[in-house]
C-alpha cells in the first residue's frame, strides 16, 4: 500500500492558513487552554477545517462554536464588530450573546436554529446597535448554517456575512430624495413644500422634529416657517435670533458649515446653544445652513430628544434636502411673485384708465357748458378754472409715469444744489396745500433744524415730500391731523410725515413701496392715484443716497413715513449764501414767423392761436410734406415740429428743412412726449436746436422765443 502521510498538527494547520492575517496569528498564539474551547491542539477536525476556510477568505465570516456559541472570526469581520469590542480581538472565544447582546433577540433564534440543523439566509436585515454609545441602525446580508462533526452532529455555526448599512443608506437616501422631489415639484405653494419635505425627512430619520427656516433681511434673525414633529412634541414655529446658537456656531452657520451635535449636555457650553436646546427638550441636532452668493438664506434643523450619533450619510441627507427644498420654494415664490406682479399690472392698467377718465369727464362736461353758456363770463371763468385743474391732474399722472420709467432705466439725472430744509418743506406744502384744505386737514410743521442744509435736486426732493403729504391727505379721513417734523441725528437729516388716518396692516408694511401697489385698495376706500407715488419716493431718495421707511400701529391707527438724507458737507454748520435779487419779469418777444407742424390738428391749431395772441405770425402744417411746402414760401424764423408724425416723421422733416436753401439757420424745436437723455441726443443729431415736452408749457415756449428775438 502506498504510504499515507500523517495529518498535520492542528497548530501548524491553523498557522499555515493564517499566514496573511492578524486573526490567524492570534488564533495560533492565544492561550486557548484557558478558554471554553480548550487547547488549540485538542480542537476537533471540523472546527480546524472551518477555521482554515474562514481565515483563508477575504470575505467577512465568523464561527459560533459549541453549546455556548463561542465567537471566532477573520480579519474582514473586524470592522463589523466596531466599538462592540475594542480592540476587536477581545471578543475572541466569548459567547456570542455577550458580544452581540443588542441583537441577540434577533440573531439568537437564527443561531439556535442552525444548531438544530436549519440554514438561514437574509438580505439587508436591519439591526439596532449601540456601537458608539448611541442607538444606531445597521443592515447586514448573511447566510448561517450548521457545522457538523465527524459523527454528523451539529457542533457549531458558520456564518458568511456582509454589512450593507452604507449601501442601504445610499439607496434609501436616493429613494427619499426622489420621493421628496416628486412631492415638492407638484406643490403650488411654499408651505406645502415645507410640510412634505420635513415630514418625509423626519419619518425617514425617525427623529423628534424637523424644522425649515428662512433668514430675515437683517441676517441676524431667522423665522421657522414650518416644522414637522412626532406626536407629543411641540412646534417651534416663530422668529428667533441667531445669537441663540452662540457665537461659534453662528459663525459656522454663516460660513455654510453644518452644526452637528450628538449630545447637547456634553458638547455644548452655556451660551453656545446649551440653554436653547435644553429648553425645547432636544439632546441631539443637525442644523444645515444654506448659503447663496455668500449670504445665509435658509436652514433646516433635525432634532432628537435623546443623544444620537449622527452618521455622515445622515448629515449629507439633510444637506441635500435643504438644498432641494429651498430650490423648489424659490421656484414657487418666483411664480407667485410673477403672478402677483401680473395682477398688480392688471390693476394698474385698470386704475390708469380710471384715473384718466376722471379728469376727462369734467373736461367734456365743461365743453358742453361752454356751448350752453352763451358767452356768460362767470360760467366761462368757472369752466376754464375747472379745466386747468383737471389738465394739471392729468399732467401730474403722466409725469409720475415718466419719472418712474426714467428712474427704473437709470436715465434720470439729478440737478443737485444746496438747499435748506425749510425751503424744501415750504415748496412741498405749497404743492399739497389744496388737497389738505379740500379735506379739512390740520397740518402741523415742526422743524427743529429748519436751517439744516442738504445737497439735493430741489425739484425732486420737493416732489418726494409733496407725494408723502398728498398720500397722507388722501388716506386720512376728513378733518384729520397731519404733521411734518425734522431733526438731525448722526450726520443725517431725519424727516417724518405722520398722520392719524387709515393706517397700514402689519403684513402690508413691506410692500407699500412696491410698484403698482395701493395697500388696502378697494372701491370703498380708493383715493385715486396709480400706485407708483411711494415707489417713486423710495427710488428718488435712493438716488440721493437716502432712504424711506414706513411704520404703522395697525389699521385705523395712522402711519408714519421717515426720510433719512445725508447732510451737506459741513454738517450742521453748512449755510446758504444770501439769495440774489429777483429779476424783473421779462418783456414779451418781438414778432417772429413761426411754423407749427403736428398731425394732431387740435394741438396745432390751439398752439397757433396762442402764438398769434402773443403777436407772432404763424403757419400750420399737419404732416412733414406740408411743413416743407409751407417753409419754402413762409421762410420761418422758428419751426415747431412734432416728432411722432406718420409718414415723414419730425426727424426726417428737420433734416430736409435744414437742407433747403435759405433755411440753413432756421431754429428747429422738437415737440414730443419723450424726454429721456437719449431722446434729446437723437433730436440734436437730427438738427433740432430745442427739445420741448408735450404738453408744451407756454412759459417755456415764450422764454425760448424771447431769447431768439433778443
Amino acid at each position: 500500500m502506498p504510504h499515507r502521510p500523517s495529518p498535520p498538527h492542528p497548530a501548524h494547520d491553523i498557522a499555515f492558513a493564517a499566514g496573511g492575517g492578524q486573526m490567524g496569528e492570534l488564533l495560533r498564539t492565544l492561550d486557548w487552554a484557558a478558554t471554553p474551547l480548550g487547547p488549540l491542539a485538542g480542537w476537533p477536525p471540523a472546527l480546524r477545517t472551518t477555521v482554515s476556510i474562514m481565515l483563508g477568505s477575504s470575505h467577512p465570516m465568523y464561527i459560533a462554536w459549541g453549546p455556548g456559541l463561542h465567537l471566532l472570526f477573520n480579519d474582514a469581520y473586524r470592522p463589523i464588530l466596531g466599538a462592540l469590542a475594542d480592540p476587536p480581538e477581545n471578543a475572541l472565544g466569548k459567547p456570542f450573546h455577550e458580544v452581540w447582546s443588542d441583537v441577540w433577540h434577533q440573531v439568537g433564534p437564527m443561531l439556535n436554529g442552525a444548531m438544530a440543523g436549519v440554514c438561514t439566509h437574509a438580505e439587508d436585515q436591519p439591526f439596532i446597535l449601540h456601537r458608539h454609545g448611541y442607538p444606531e441602525q445597521m443592515y447586514a446580508t448573511f447566510s448561517v448554517g450548521p457545522v457538523r462533526d465527524e459523527a454528523g452532529a451539529v457542533a457549531g455555526v458558520f456564518c458568511v456575512c456582509t454589512e450593507t448599512t452604507r449601501q442601504k443608506r445610499v439607496e434609501e437616501r436616493l429613494r427619499l430624495l426622489d420621493t421628496i422631489g416628486k412631492a415638492t415639484s407638484i406643490a403650488a405653494d411654499a408651505k406645502t413644500i415645507m410640510a412634505e419635505a420635513t415630514r418625509l425627512l423626519g419619518q425617514h430619520l425617525d427623529v423628534t422634529r424637523v424644522a425649515y427656516a428662512d433668514l430675515e433681511p437683517d441676517n441676524d434673525r431667522f423665522t421657522i416657517r414650518h416644522d414637522w414633529t412626532v406626536e407629543g412634541a411641540f412646534s417651534t414655529v416663530g422668529v428667533y435670533s441667531l445669537d441663540l446658537f452662540g457665537s461659534r456656531a453662528t459663525g459656522n452657520l454663516r460660513a455654510g458649515k453644518t452644526l452637528q451635535i450628538n449630545n447637547v449636555d456634553t458638547e455644548l457650553a452655556s451660551g453656545d446653544g446649551y440653554e436653547m436646546f435644553n429648553q425645547i427638550g432636544i439632546k441631539a441636532i443637525i442644523c444645515c445652513p444654506l448659503v447663496k452668493a455668500g449670504k445665509l438664506v435658509a436652514m433646516m434643523a433635525v432634532h432628537q430628544r435623546h443623544p444620537r450619533a449622527w452618521s455622515a450619510d445622515e448629515v449629507a441627507l439633510v444637506e441635500d434636502v435643504v438644498e432641494r427644498c429651498w430650490a423648489h420654494i424659490e421656484r414657487v415664490r418666483s411664480t407667485e411673485a410673477l403672478r402677483e406682479a401680473d395682477r398688480h399690472k392688471s390693476e394698474f392698467l385698470a386704475t390708469l384708465a380710471h384715473e384718466l377718465r376722471n379728469p376727462l369727464a369734467p373736461v367734456r362736461n365743461g365743453l358742453e357748458l361752454m356751448k350752453l353758456a352763451g358767452g356768460n363770463p362767470v360760467t366761462l371763468a368757472n369752466v376754464r378754472a375747472m379745466m386747468e385743474r383737471q389738465v394739471s391732474h392729468m399732467v401730474h399722472l403722466i409725469n409720475d409715469l415718466l419719472d418712474i420709467a426714467r428712474v427704473s432705466s437709470g436715465k434720470l439725472v439729478l440737478k443737485k444744489e444746496r438747499a435748506e430744509l425749510k425751503t424744501l418743506v415750504a415748496l412741498a406744502v405749497e404743492t399739497s396745500q389744496p388737497l389738505l384744505d379740500a379735506a379739512g386737514h390740520k397740518l402741523t410743521v415742526r422743524l427743529q433744524e429748519a436751517d439744516a442744509v442738504v445737497d439735493v435736486d430741489v425739484v425732486r426732493l420737493s416732489q418726494v415730500l409733496s407725494n408723502l403729504l398728498s398720500n397722507a391727505a388722501k388716506y386720512t379721513p376728513a378733518g384729520g391731523h397731519i404733521a411734518i417734523s425734522a431733526t438731525v441725528a448722526d450726520g443725517q437729516l431725519v424727516i417724518e410725515v405722520a398722520d392719524d388716518g387709515m393706517g397700514i396692516a402689519t403684513e402690508s408694511i413691506a410692500s407699500v413701496f412696491d410698484m403698482f401697489t395701493q395697500v388696502g385698495r378697494s372701491i370703498a376706500n380708493s383715493k385715486g392715484g396709480l400706485g407708483i407715488g411711494l415707489s417713486l419716493v423710495r427710488r428718488l431718495l435712493e438716488l440721493h443716497g437716502g432712504s424711506v421707511t414706513a411704520a404703522s400701529p395697525g389699521i385705523g391707527l395712522g402711519s408714519t413715513f421717515t426720510i433719512r438724507l445725508p447732510l451737506a458737507a459741513g454738517g450742521d454748520t453748512a449755510r446758504l449764501q444770501a439769495p440774489a435779487e429777483v429779476a424783473q419779469a421779462p418783456a414779451p418777444a418781438a414778432r417772429l414767423r413761426v411754423l407749427i407742424t403736428d398731425d394732431n390738428h387740435d394741438a396745432a391749431d390751439t398752439l397757433r392761436d396762442l402764438l398769434q395772441n402773443d403777436g407772432h405770425e404763424t403757419r400750420v402744417a399737419y404732416d412733414g410734406a406740408g411743413a416743407l411746402a409751407a417753409a419754402e414760401t413762409f421762410r420761418p424764423h422758428v419751426a415747431l415740429l412734432d416728432i411722432g408724425m406718420p409718414g415723414m416723421d419730425g426727424y426726417q422733416t428737420a433734416r430736409a428743412m435744414r437742407a433747403m436753401p435759405g433755411l440753413e439757420n432756421v431754429t428747429l424745436a422738437a415737440l414730443t412726449g419723450w424726454g429721456a437723455a437719449e431722446d434729446r441726443a437723437r433730436s440734436r443729431a437730427a438738427g433740432f436746436d430745442h427739445h420741448l415736452l408735450k404738453p408744451v408749457v407756454l412759459a417755456e415756449l415764450r422764454a425760448m422765443l424771447r431769447q431768439l428775438s433778443a
